[in-house]
């Protein structure tokens, strides 16, 4: 494989500024990671990312895209009061997220549609900063006279601080987002409000820009105490500016400034008790443990420092000390979330170096930290092989490259043209979008031909032609009118059929959209002027199943309500008569084009259309005569639900990559204009061709949790290859991977079988005309006399949810994790004794092998109960056992792998080395066939090319 390493494809990362979990820490010794737990970044660009903790394997579900001038500043969950369905069924409350940019608005997200849902905004100025109120608790015998007060309101209230020193308390009462009273009105020293946070449900501590620590009560809304931290030092500024505020459990009070200085407050009569010099710069953000015994802090000065109580009696003599500290940003520290959980304890930090950090929190010093990728998990980039063109886009700006083909000249010629090497690429065109959102898909057609970008507001499709110029080649581009367009709404994902006939739309509430593009070749000035198009005006809307109703519904939805149903990832069959889409719950749902494609649409097309249907909903910008269902022929065709849509079993998790097996073009079938070639009869007046496609079908699949599958998608069920690869046969190594898939491509051809995968930090090749060799004994007896010596040696098991356990050689705390216990005082009697406070788990013994019980069935199912017509896959059984006894042969291997680049932004066909042009790889965004090399473009997005702001540098420390 030929593969062009590039760095000239720009992708500016953008600044992380925000962090927070879903839920709030719990006792890690009893309650387990809740299921929706999710971690929000926001970003400098208005972006906000969310991201599955998944056990540490970090898989990045979704992003909410902002605008131009909408930098995220401040992130909160809160969490609706549980509710009691029919037959005292527990429904979880629903989650609300929340942010703050620069603005005197907080705005509410919509999970589901991923955009702003309400803003509120009143007479007062920007919000620096936000924190929600404390969840309601059960009253106690303590807390009794306190919870009667509370007992009108158990939801969780929004605070914000103001940069003219006003205090707000916002309600979310009904569901709703409005303001309730002031806390704090402006002042004439308009003192900036730059931290806020809870000591309980009443009580609001907020750290300002003059040197004082402020205490209010929501409800009378009064000033109850001042804490001054007297004046900067000297030849500094005069005042402090109290970054960061934090409350403990059991109310004490810790704050990080502009000094550098940790103080601590006690939280009954408000006194400073204690004060920590430990950072160079300003304290940035302050975290704490659930139990209150470790605090964390993040400055200016790329520190993450670790503190814990010493000495001391009772928890009030204790005093706090720094215990370690590590550098894992490049950049500032600008931001932190925690979360801990039974066997789950981690820090999220996040700064200006745009990559988002796992911290492990009790496992301080005993666990690697893991660094998340910065760049997109979908990669924005696509290519269009037949021109040889890549497109690349991030905010608003998109930007087409066309790649010079190699050079094949001979050794002698290469020589002598060394001084003056030929360019390998150019900039093509480049589009910038007016609107102030940012582009959320894009898709550029295999013939490079089309261009579609869509956005949360509108889709924009461009028109592509070249044009010879004196600098050389170069691209014309033209925007189709809006007024031609049929789809008038915003949409998550586009991507065009590696035909180019059909535009695939999935809009913000996760409804599939067909878009008919024609082809318009005509005749002019004697030339053929291919490329030429026009868009059918109806848009076919493909029906969704409807997974669950009633009271199960609303049990399975939980706290994030519809977000599962959220589609993720799209693909199309190589002949472009299959359509599947996958959503984050792990459900496939496909859909098959039936009928003969046709230049004209006959007059009887659109009988049996039936846009009245209860389940059909318009989306904004439509009118009812521009949409139709999949009920309707658009030019002889229309797409209808895959016969076999139910057999397709749930997955274990959301898919990551979708990509159908390429397959030789076929000659392509007659055009029959419809129903022409159809005789009509006395019942069927209307004849139409009821012909499923007969291409390759079989669909690759690879879930988060970095397992694979491969579905022959027609009749709903496994391939002959996926039966003989289970699971537990994939390679522990490739198992054993932190960073999760972004992508893959194909080469196929009558010699080889490959299949590639790549991820922000590896790029991995199987050999799928190969059998895995066969997982080792799983048998309950040898798990029981290898358990102990495996978990010894795997690392990876039972983390607390960041990276992997540090060897015992090469721990920096001076202690093993095991103790040699001996009993009495024979030296023989002795064992090791673990150390660690995480109990194993017999769980994670099976866990490799096990897979979903549908899955399991159907993998049972070679050859028996199949039909007549199923032969070809018991042939294919026989073939694939064959090819295993072959593989034993082999002394390598069916895989190989590498971490020679990083971080990859994507890798887009371009192309084969050694082919007349016309063919090249498959993609996820088309399908070729060549008996050439595989030529790829491989865009890197290393972080020391991008250009970050100046940082701090203390004593002892320079830059290169």
């Amino acid at each position: 494989m030929e593969v062009h390493r590039c760095r000239f494809v720009p992708y500016p990362p953008s600044t992380i500024n925000a962090l927070a979990f879903s839920h709030l820490s719990t006792n890690f010794r009893k309650a387990q990671v809740p299921s929706a737990l999710r971690l929000a970044v926001g970003r400098a660009n208005g972006d906000i990312e969310i991201w599955n903790p998944l056990g540490g394997a970090w898989f990045h579900e979704t992003t909410f895209r902002g605008g131009k001038d909408r930098s995220i500043e401040g992130l909160v969950w809160i969490q609706e009061p549980d509710e009691e369905g029919e037959n005292g069924i527990k429904i979880d409350g629903k989650l609300r997220l929340f942010s703050i940019g620069y603005s005197t608005a907080v705005t509410e997200w919509d999970l589901d549609l991923g955009r702003p849902l309400r803003h509120t905004s009143g007479n007062y100025g920007e919000i620096w900063c936000l924190a929600a109120q404390p969840k309601w608790q059960p009253p106690t015998k303590e807390t009794n006279k306190q919870s009667a007060v509370d007992s009108e309101f158990r939801g969780q209230h929004i605070i914000v601080g103001c940069a003219d020193g006003a205090v707000v308390l916002l309600s979310t009462a009904d569901g709703d987002l409005k303001f309730q009273r002031s806390l704090s009105r402006p002042s004439a020293k308009k003192a900036r409000i730059l931290s806020i946070t809870f000591q309980n449900r009443f009580i609001v501590i907020a750290g300002c820009a003059d040197s004082t620590i402020r205490v209010f009560d929501i409800r009378s809304g009064q000033l109850l105490r001042s804490m001054s931290l007297g004046s900067g030092p000297a030849g500094g500024p005069k005042e402090i500016l109290v970054w960061s505020v934090k409350c403990l459990p059991r109310g004490s009070i810790v704050s990080g400034d502009s000094t550098g200085e940790l103080r601590f407050w006690d939280g009954r009569n408000y006194t400073q008790t204690q004060r920590l010099r430990s950072h160079r710069a300003d304290i940035l953000d302050i975290k704490t443990s659930a139990d209150g015994n470790t605090i964390v802090s993040g400055g200016m000065d790329r520190r993450t420092i670790v503190y814990k109580r010493i000495g001391g009696k009772g928890p009030d003599r204790r005093r706090w000390a720094k215990v370690s500290h590590k550098r894992f940003h490049s950049h500032d520290v600008k931001t932190m979330a925690t979360f801990e959980a039974k066997n789950f304890s981690v820090i999220a930090s996040g700064g200006i170096d745009t990559t988002p950090i796992i911290i492990p929190l009790r496992e301080f010093g005993l666990e690697h930290h893991q660094t998340l990728p910065g760049l997109p998990q979908h990669p924005p980039i696509q290519s269009a092989p037949e021109k040889r063109l890549i497109v690349s886009w991030w905010e608003r700006e998109v930007r087409i490259w066309h790649v010079s083909r190699p050079a094949q000249n001979s050794p002698e010629e290469n020589e002598a043209t060394t001084s003056d090497p030929p360019a390998g690429r150019k900039l093509a065109a480049k589009i910038t979008l007016s609107s102030e959102e940012n582009i959320t898909s894009a898709s550029l057609s295999a013939n490079g031909g089309i261009l579609a970008v869509s956005t949360i507001a509108e889709v924009k499709i461009f028109r592509l032609r070249e044009r010879r110029s004196a600098s050389g080649d170069t691209l014309r581009v033209n925007k189709l009118d809006s007024g031609l367009f049929p789809f008038k709404s915003g949409a998550k994902l586009v991507q065009f059929s590696p035909d180019v006939r059909w535009l695939l739309i999935v809009d913000n509430s996760s409804q599939v959209f067909a878009v008919r593009i024609i082809h318009q070749d005509q005749e002019r000035d004697g030339a053929d002027c291919a490329g030429g198009f026009a868009i059918y005006p109806k848009v076919a809307k493909l029906k969704r199943l409807d997974r669950c109703q009633g009271v199960l519904k609303a049990i399975s939805l939980g706290a994030l309500g519809s977000y599962d149903r959220v589609i993720i990832r799209l693909a199309f069959s190589s002949d472009s008569s299959i359509a599947v889409v996958g959503d984050l719950s792990g459900y496939l749902d496909s859909w098959v084009l039936e009928g003969h494609r046709g230049d004209t649409q006959p007059s009887g097309d659109d009988i049996g259309c039936d846009d009245s249907s209860s389940d059909f909903s318009l989306p904004e910008g439509y009118d009812h005569q521009e949409v139709t269902t999949d009920a309707c022929f658009i030019l002889g065709q229309r797409w209808v639900r895959n016969p076999s849509a139910l057999l397709l079993p749930k997955l274990p998790s959301a898919p990551m990559v979708l990509s159908f097996r390429p397959s030789p073009p076929a000659n392509p079938p007659p055009q029959l204009n419809g129903s022409a070639a159809v005789h009509p009869t006395r019942h069927s007046p209307h004849p139409y061709p009821h012909d499923l496609p007969v291409s390759e079908d079989r669909l690759f699949v690879l879930t988060s949790e970095h397992q694979m599958y491969e579905f022959e998608v027609l009749k709903g069920r496994l391939s002959a290859w996926s039966r003989q690869n289970p699971a537990k046969n994939l390679p522990e190594t490739f198992k054993g991977i932190r960073t999760r898939a972004m992508g893959c491509f194909w080469d196929i051809n009558a010699s080889r079988e490959r299949l590639w995968l790549y991820g922000s930090s590896w790029l991995w090749m199987f050999n799928i005309s190969r059998d895995f060799p066969a997982a080792k004994d799983g048998s309950s007896a040898s798990r029981k006399n290898k358990k102990r010596k495996r978990d010894e040696n795997d690392l990876r098991k039972n983390t607390s949810g960041a990276g992997s356990k540090i060897r015992d050689s090469e721990l920096e705390t001076g202690l093993s994790r095991k103790i040699r216990k001996v009993t009495g005082l024979n030296r023989e009697d002795q064992e090791w004794v673990s150390l660690e406070r995480l109990q194993d788990s017999d769980v994670g013994d099976d866990e490799e092998g096990q897979e979903a019980s549908v899955l399991a069935k159907l993998r049972q199912e070679i050859g028996e109960g199949d039909d007549d017509d199923d032969d070809n896959n018991v042939q294919g059984a026989e073939a694939a056992k064959n090819l295993t006894v072959q593989g034993r042969k082999h002394a390598r291997p069916p895989w190989w792998f590498t971490y020679k680049y990083r971080p990859i932004m994507g890798i887009v066909p371009i192309g084969c080395a050694h082919d007349d042009g016309e063919g090249g790889l498959a993609g996820e965004g088309g399908v070729h066939f060549s008996e050439g090399l595989p030529e790829v473009v491989l865009v890197e997005r290393p972080l020391w090319d991008v250009d970050l702001p100046p940082r701090y540098h203390g004593d002892q420390e320079w830059v290169k």
